[in-house]
């Protein structure tokens, strides 16, 4: 039993589908439109079950014809679908299948995923695996091909933020390994029907705060941990974790390279995962990814954030990566960009270019509302809190130009009327109709989870809020002093300039190895 069929949601129950007539195939169609848009451009149906959840079953031919008649119905709204998985049921299969909108000329389906984990655990390694389609060499030849710097290459480690995207085509097949270029950001965007959007990040703890900003600065609908079966759960593998437990991300977890150890110490490597993800406070439930059936349980569960799969892969001889492409094709998006089509633009500024023949250009994720060629917005707060009018003369989305792009997009917009030494990381993009109050106070409920002794007022540490990083004091605290663990109110005040930030905006706040997670319940000024 499923459960009964709901109302709202992408999953859809068809006891069969038999009728292929014009009027019953746009009454499906009608139907699948809602589930896609319930689902974000992805929804599941299940064939051969009854409303109440039941499995039912159906013989070949009415499995057969139900599936040809699901496919008519997709291609009338621009859709693909593929088959998940068949069970057995009393009177015979019933079918998982996958519904995905494809439509020539539509945004892909788009997942956001920060890639976090120890130094040397290969994060890298398998974001190149999985996007080019190549083995590694056991020589880091795998982390050379999306190593952004040549530093990052002497050193075999990353220390900046990088994306990279893997897509897959309405059927599922991955898009990468019949592009010329495999990990050509603009080829994977225009020829795929959902994508992963892999964002590589430092493991090394001097490097936490670029790690920060990469999680803060985006709006992951997960995030992958990374944990070497050489080494187990070492260095910042549990500070990552706990980043994103407190952020509320759902996390997955992939073991890497299990052709280096043996039986045993992989087994020794799971039952610590396990048991980490079963703290008080974490409070996970972890499945080991074997087959092809509990790849469909963990991709569909992943939205609870209560199951976290974990993988074991290695990148030398490409044990266990079909799970984990399967795992990524399957999983839906989390968050309903949808919803905030219609909503004053807002972006802030995650990076910027000085580009020669175009000028001022800077590069964020859209929050929400959507943004055209020649829009007028404002960019600000500059340091005496005022804002600028300014005028959009481009966007780019994954290095292809577009007329207009939504929210939920990562994008980089070309300005004019503004300098590129103007320009500050952390600054706000907002519709011109909307007030930019620049805030230098505000107070927030905080969670301190770790300091080595106690918080008092006046004490100083550094805030990350979306991409916005500038130290902070701590000016009054409805309890004092702060310990581990305890939460509180607490008044702060941007020590340099103002920010433009919101109710309801959560941060991280960082100093030595002090570390705590907030969200702003009011603005002060």
């Amino acid at each position: 039993m499923l459960g009964v069929e709901k109302e709202q949601g992408n999953v859809e129950y068809k006891l069969m589908l038999l009728s292929s007539d014009p009027r019953s195939l746009e009454h499906i169609a009608t139907q699948m439109r809602y589930r896609l848009t319930e689902g974000g451009g992805e929804a599941f149906y299940e064939l051969g079950v009854s409303d109440e959840g039941e499995s039912i079953g159906l013989t070949d031919d009415e499995l057969k014809t139900s599936l040809d008649v699901l496919g008519k119905a997709a291609e009338v709204i621009g859709a693909k679908h593929s088959v998940v998985r068949v069970g057995e049921a009393p009177r015979g299969k019933v079918a998982e299948v996958l519904v995905r909108l494809c439509k020539e000329g539509s945004f892909p389906v788009y997942l956001m995923v920060p890639v976090l984990g120890n130094v040397d655990s290969g994060k890298s390694s398998l974001i190149s695996v999985l996007c080019s389609g190549m083995l590694d060499d056991g020589n880091g030849l795998a982390m050379t091909r999306v190593a952004r710097f040549l530093h990052e290459i002497k050193m075999r480690r990353t220390s900046s933020i990088s994306t990279h995207l893997l897509g897959y085509s309405g059927d599922g097949g991955v898009v990468n390994y019949n592009l010329l270029a495999p990990l050509d950001e603009a080829g994977v965007f225009l020829h795929s029907a959902k994508v992963v959007s892999f964002v590589d990040l430092g493991g090394h703890e001097r490097y936490l705060r670029t790690t920060l900003k990469g999680v803060m600065g985006r709006a992951p609908d997960y995030v992958v941990l990374i944990v070497g079966a050489n080494a187990g759960i070492v260095g910042t593998t549990r500070e990552h974790l706990g980043v994103a437990v407190a952020l509320r991300i759902p996390v997955f977890v992939v073991v890497t390279k299990v052709d280096m150890v043996g039986g045993e110490q992989v087994t020794h490597v799971l039952e610590d995962i396990e048991t980490i993800l079963k703290f008080p406070g974490v409070n996970k439930i972890p499945i080991t990814v074997k087959s092809q059936d509990d790849v469909v349980v963990a991709a569909r569960n992943m939205v609870t954030n209560r199951v976290t799969p974990i993988f074991l892969v290695s990148n030398i001889n490409g044990y266990g990566l079909n799970l984990l492409r399967d795992f990524l094709n399957l999983l839906p998006p989390r968050l309903r960009w949808e919803e905030k089509f219609a909503e004053p633009f807002l972006m802030y500024v995650d990076d910027k270019f000085n580009v020669k023949g175009v000028g001022t250009v800077v590069n964020g994720v859209i929050l929400q509302g959507s943004i055209g060629v020649d829009d007028l917005v404002q960019i600000g707060p500059f340091e005496d809190g005022s804002a600028r009018v300014v005028r959009v003369r481009s966007i780019h989305v994954n290095r292809v130009s577009v007329s207009k792009a939504f929210s939920g997009q990562d994008v980089c917009l070309a300005l004019a009327n503004i300098e590129y030494g103007e320009v500050a990381k952390g600054m706000c993009v907002l519709d011109k109709n909307v007030k930019m109050k620049p805030i230098r106070f505000f107070e927030a409920r905080v969670t301190v989870l770790h300091h080595p002794t106690t918080i008092w007022h006046g004490y100083n540490a550094v805030a990350h809020i979306h991409t916005v990083r500038q130290a902070v004091e701590f000016m009054e605290m409805s309890e004092e002093p702060l310990r581990t663990g305890v939460t509180a109110t607490v008044k702060f005040g941007f020590k340099f300039k103002p920010e433009y930030v919101r109710d309801a905006d959560w941060f991280v706040f960082r100093e030595g190895r002090t570390r705590g997670i907030g969200v702003i319940t009011k603005i002060l000024s």
